[in-house]
């Protein structure tokens, strides 16, 4: 059985101790589910999903890049600064933390300018 203290101390920590548990109980993490009606370009660009679609994207820019780069690009200056310009801004997207879409529409335009440059060289 608790019994009531005067001792001005023991009281201050108790009520930090109460506090302490309101704002715990208060600043709850809460997961907002993707729901099936929403398209994939909302699903795409949803914070949620910021950490796996940022793996993802950099893993494709920077293989798309490669590729481009090995198939004829590296000689030709106009074709290498037109793959790095996008892909730089892409990258400098991500380490910003900016908006999911400002990074997609940006990884977009990386890879339609890779594959353009791919097709170009292969032709």
């Amino acid at each position: 059985m608790k019994t009531k203290t005067t001792n001005p101390i023991e009281l201050f920590l108790h009520e930090q101790s109460l506090k302490k548990t309101e704002k715990a109980s208060k600043s709850e993490i809460t997961v907002v589910p993707i729901k099936d009606g929403d398209g994939i370009f909302k699903q795409i660009v949803a914070e949620e999903n910021r950490f796996f679609i940022i793996a993802m994207i950099l893993l494709i820019v920077g293989c798309l890049g490669g590729v481009a780069i090995a198939l004829g690009a590296g000689g030709k200056t106009i074709q290498t600064a037109l793959l790095v310009f996008p892909v730089m801004a892409t990258l400098s997207l991500i380490l910003a933390v900016q908006p999911m879409k400002y990074i997609v529409a940006s990884t977009i335009i990386a890879v339609f300018i890779d594959i353009s440059v791919i097709v170009f060289n292969l032709i």
